[in-house]
């Protein structure tokens, strides 16, 4: 049976490996699986994905998956994943669950539930709303509690609490911390 999964976390929680590990696994059961993500995420490069351990695997784009599904050509995929898909739109994920409805082709979206404010981003709010599997993917705040806080910091490691929803960045830029942590403006151990 066909599901829409959500596999959320924080950044640093091995998202993406998840999600090319589960390619992986598709493909070593003869399964064709299709790996798409946003048009706006190119920080690896603009046909891949990669992940912070090293795993990367060739993608398409959002727009190009349109064009998959407009022309019915998705029917010669056992599977569909999704890196980053807090990226997407609710009329994008309303897509995927057609996807999945539909055609019968499991979806496997895996992205942040929440950006540096705290507040969901859109494509991950539509999951919540109508995914048919929610699963966490954990990490630990620098304390050694469950992360559940993407934190934006400056140079410094200044925590950074306004600005654009979208920015793109890694371990430079971003921090998943505690509730607590994040709240007390604490990105790191103070040193003694």
């Amino acid at each position: 049976m066909a599901n829409l999964y959500f596999r959320y976390g924080t950044m640093g929680s091995s998202k993406t490996a998840n999600a090319l590990m589960t390619r992986y696994n598709f493909i070593e059961n003869g399964k064709t699986v299709l790996l798409v993500k946003p048009d706006v995420e190119a920080r690896d490069g603009v046909l891949k994905i990669k992940s912070r351990i090293g795993l990367e695997a060739e993608c398409i784009l959002w727009s190009d998956f349109i064009k998959l599904y407009e022309k019915g050509n998705l029917i010669d995929y056992d599977a569909v994943i999704v890196d980053e898909v807090q990226f997407l739109k609710e009329e994008n994920i309303d897509l995927l669950a057609e996807v999945v409805d539909t055609l019968k082709i499991p979806v496997l979206c895996y992205g942040l539930r929440t950006d540096f404010t705290t507040h969901l981003f859109e494509g991950s709010k539509r999951l919540m709303e109508i995914a048919d599997i929610i699963e966490e993917v954990r990490t630990i705040c620098w304390c050694g509690k469950r992360a559940c806080v993407n934190t934006r910091i400056d140079d410094k490691g200044n925590i950074i609490r306004t600005g654009q929803q979208i920015e793109m960045g890694g371990n430079e830029k971003y921090k998943s911390l505690c509730r607590i942590h994040y709240k007390e403006g604490k990105s790191k151990a103070k040193m003694k």
